[in-house]
Parts: C-alpha cells; structure tokens; sequence
C-alpha cells in the first residue's frame, strides 16, 4: 500500500468538500443546530441537557457522517470515478483509507465545532472530564464514517445509500440506552445491544456525565475503536470498482 497515493485520495476528497457548500453546512452546521434546538428546549430544566447533551453529543455526528460517508463513496462508484482510479496502480484499501483520512478530517472538525458550542454557549456540563466528551464524539463521528464507507458496498443508488440510514442507525438509536436503559431491555434486546456499536459509544457518555473515568470507560472506548477498524477493513474488502 502505497502512503502518497492513500494521501492523494485523501486531498482530492478534501478539495471536492471544500467547493461543495452545502456538504460542508450538513457536516458541521447540522449537528451544532440540533444540539442548540436540544438545550433550547431544556433551558431551565434540572440539568436535564447536562444528562441528555453528552450522549446526543455523540450520537449526532456519527449519524451525519454515517450519511455523507456513504452517499459520497457511492457516487464515485456511480460516476465512474472509481472505475477509472483502479484502473491504475491503487488498491481499495488505499482508496478507503484515502477516504477515510479526508472525512475523518472533516468528522474531527465537526466534533470540535459542535463540543465548543456545547461547552461554551450552550452551557453543557459534565461530572467527569470535558475533554474526554470531545474525544468520544470524534471517534463517534469517526467511526460514523466507517460505518458509511462499509455500508455503501450494499447500496446500487443514492436513494438506496439514504435508505440504508433507518436499517442501520435507527435500531441502534432504540437499543443503545437513550429511551430505556439496556438493562431493562427484553432479554433478547438486551443481548442483541451489546452487538451494536451506538450502545458503547452511549455507555460512555453516561459515565462522563455522572462521574469521573472508569475502566468500563476505557473499555468502550476501546470497543468503538475495534468497531472503527473492523468497519474500515470491511469497506475495503467488500468495495466494488462499479455500481451494476
């Protein structure tokens, strides 16, 4: 694998960001409204946004990124520009991590933006360390990306690629511990929970907003990570040169 060619797919997805603004205000603009609207709404509660906020923190940017992602990997399949980048001496592993670099950037950027308006004006706080919030909601955002570039292998069109959004975030969103915590989950659920990436990432954002770092804490955080890696690599296993 070849570190200038990863580098070059990486600042070509970069520079086509850029130009794109619309891409750039649903990747940062998006998150840090949603998580305004949420403490708008819970201004002057019992610090209800400090309970809710942390958790959403994270689960937010993974879901935009998890969009982008795979909306965006299956249009160079679509377009042809895929085709034409295998066709030279670039494997699809540098492609994914190319890939995975440049909207890792952009994932990493949002998680600052939207942690900086949550902290700051929107006046979220938590028990534990601030800045082990903004380390979750990255590598949440990050692995949102994974998830994307894996997902896209299954989608033929760009409406099938939205689509697969509901199949694959919103069961998590059910199960991760935000509506009813795992532990009162039906047996079934509740086994079913420990499979899903989302319920770590929650499960460490709860203990930060309740209290200081535990090992249960570097654990979930460790499992995110395996998610992050085993998604990518599973992207590049199951990438096709085009759309059929």
């Amino acid at each position: 694998m070849s570190w200038r060619r990863t580098r070059a797919t990486a600042g070509r997805v970069l520079r086509q960001l850029r130009h794109d603004p619309r891409t750039v205000a649903l990747l940062v603009a998006v998150p840090a409204v949603l998580m305004g609207l949420l403490a708008w709404i819970l201004r002057g509660r019992d610090h209800e946004f400090d309970t809710f906020g942390p958790q959403l923190l994270g689960i937010f940017p993974l879901i935009v990124m998890f969009l982008v992602t795979s909306v965006a990997t299956l249009r160079e399949r679509t377009s042809g520009t895929l085709e034409r980048l295998l066709t030279m001496p670039m494997g699809k592993a540098e492609f994914v991590l190319g890939y995975g670099i440049a909207f890792g950037s952009a994932a990493i950027v949002q998680a600052l933006v939207v942690s900086g308006l949550c902290f700051g004006p929107y006046g979220m706080t938590v028990r534990g360390d601030a800045w082990l919030v903004v380390v979750v909601a990255v590598l949440d955002a990050l692995l949102g990306t994974a998830l994307g570039l894996s997902v896209s292998a299954l989608a033929t069109t760009e409406f099938q690629a939205v689509q697969f959004m509901p199949a694959f975030i919103l069961p998590q969103l059910l199960l991760c511990g935000i509506i009813v915590q795992r532990s009162g989950l039906p047996g079934v659920l509740h086994w079913v929970s420990y499979l899903l990436p989302m319920s770590y990432a929650v499960d460490a954002t709860q203990q930060l907003s309740t209290h200081a770092v535990t090992a249960q804490f570097d654990l979930d955080l460790a499992v995110v990570g395996a998610f992050l890696v085993v998604s990518l690599a599973l992207g590049a296993t199951t990438l096709r040169r085009r759309t059929p």
